[in-house]
């Protein structure tokens, strides 16, 4: 461990190890000391454990992620054990509302991709493990951070020791329940939606067709991703069932049986019939962000910085933009010889940002607590709204460029390195 880095990212899942993967050109062309933070060992390289499985969590890549995944030159070995999203349906329960979008419309291959998040992070760790110009420092924890005249001094326990190290930029990709920035007193607003996602893998009596669904009933939205199939061949698709806080304790209490046929009830048989679940997993759902995104010496990204509502499966595409927006800024700052951490640069990182955040965050807010509500002037208004998507074309072509992510400008931040597109 170096005693000072130009960047320290606290956290190596996938947003902090997308930063440091994004910035392995500019450690080349401008000598970056750059060291990636990790609390937990990593994984074990294991084939084995690397094939799909039945129960593995997953994350919604829109077009324009995968448009990014690409400028980092991770997408190719990433793209095998991804499934393409060729079709979104959006229905209302009950009601007539509905709209579908194919991506044979717009002229892309998908209108999005879904994939395992340990494939995701390993992909992205073996990219760092293959280059020794990057410290990766695991298992190890920041216990401390105070700011400097310039910069951040940190404290790291590693293995039980104690280290001091100064870093002149720090970022703090260690997740929604950040301890730093709890101890940096990084304030945010936060409101609970007095709902909890159940996260489950299912299958159908039939193949998915690479077909994406979005259900709005009057407990909550639910979405049906497709998935590749796991290493036995098992047809897989990833269920998020947003239920009321006083159901939860129900609802993960019912046997397999009792859930598929719960969630055939709510969900019907668009899909099919569904034959067998897996674990389930659930987490309370919330809105939360941060008041103050940047300081000298120190950004926060990720879930670190605002977690949403995943009822659009933007939470992920939205860090990972913000993500590589920060990059692209720190190159911009390394080619004109100014610090990382100066103010200046990273408040002009924060605003560039702030309408991407402030579209994607409000609009996710807003369509929960319409979709959410049953009053009558609610229901009309929300299938008024999918219809006239279904119908007119210009509406249809706006929402679809939006939910691929190609609304807003991408970052440039390879400095022209060949990176071997597919």
């Amino acid at each position: 461990m170096k005693s000072h880095y130009d960047v320290a990212i606290i956290g190596g899942g996938m947003v902090g190890a997308s930063l440091a993967v994004s910035l392995l050109p500019a450690v080349k062309k401008y000598g970056l000391k750059l060291a990636v933070f990790e609390a937990f060992a990593l994984p074990e390289s294991n084939s084995a454990e690397l094939q799909p499985s039945y129960d593995a969590r997953s994350t919604a890549l829109s077009y324009g992620t995968r448009k990014l995944l690409e400028q980092m030159g991770v997408w190719q070995a990433l793209s095998p054990q991804v499934s393409a999203i060729e079709q979104i349906k959006v229905s209302d329960r009950g009601h007539f509302g509905a709209a579908r979008l194919q991506a044979s419309k717009y002229k892309v291959p998908a209108l999005g991709y879904v994939v395992e998040n340990r494939w995701l992070g390993h992909v992205l760790l073996e990219r760092l493990s293959a280059d020794p110009s990057v410290e990766l420092i695991c298992p190890a924890e920041v216990t401390h951070a105070e700011p400097k005249a310039e910069g951040m001094s940190l404290q790291i326990d590693v293995n039980g020791e104690q280290q001091k190290i100064s870093a002149d930029l720090v970022v703090m990709a260690d997740g929604g329940r950040s301890a730093l920035r709890e101890r940096l007193g990084i304030d945010y607003s936060h409101q609970e939606y007095g709902q909890y996602a159940v996260i489950a893998n299912v299958t159908p009596d039939r193949p998915h067709q690479g077909v994406a669904y979005e259900r709005f009933t009057a407990s909550g939205p639910m979405a049906l991703l497709p998935l590749t199939d796991d290493g036995d061949g098992q047809s897989r698709c990833a269920l998020i069932w947003s239920v009321p806080e006083e159901q939860i304790d129900t609802v993960l209490g019912w046997n397999d049986q009792q859930f598929i046929d719960h969630l055939q009830q709510q969900f019907g048989y668009r899909a099919g019939a569904f034959t067998q679940v897996g674990e389930r997993h659930s987490y309370p759902l919330k809105l939360s962000r941060v008041k103050e995104q940047v300081r000298q010496g120190v950004v926060v990204l990720g879930n670190a910085a605002h977690t949403l509502h995943p009822i659009a499966g933007q939470g992920f595409n939205l860090a990972l933009r913000g993500t590589l927006a920060l990059a692209e800024s720190l190159v911009q700052a390394l080619a004109r010889g100014e610090k990382l951490g100066a103010i200046g640069t990273l408040k002009e990182f924060e605003q560039r940002l702030s309408w991407d955040q402030h579209k994607t965050i409000g609009f996710s807010d807003q369509v929960m607590r319409l979709f959410s509500n049953d009053s009558t002037e609610s229901v009309v208004a929300r299938n008024l709204g999918l219809l006239a998507l279904d119908l007119l074309p210009v509406a249809k072509g706006l929402f679809a460029r939006s939910a691929m992510g190609l609304d807003v400008p991408q970052p440039q931040f390879t400095l022209g390195t060949d990176h071997g597109k597919s």
